[in-house]
């Protein structure tokens, strides 16, 4: 698979995501990877945040920051 944003760019550069939200293939130049914290509920226990990593494409990563 190779990165939507190379290509519409006219270049193939493989992809090593997908974004989060659209769902675009992007290449580690054009990934934008930002830590989120997600809740577990482990059984029996009360609930844990553990920190996970999101990727994003550069328009979505865009959209996120205002």
């Amino acid at each position: 698979m190779h990165c939507l944003d190379c290509h519409i760019a006219g270049t193939a550069s493989p992809a090593v995501g997908v974004c989060r939200d659209c769902g675009a293939a992007v290449c580690v130049n054009h990934a934008r990877v930002t830590e989120r914290e997600v809740r577990r509920r482990p059984l029996l226990a009360p609930p844990v945040e553990t920190p996970a990593r999101t990727v994003h494409c550069f328009q979505c990563a865009g959209v996120h920051a205002r």
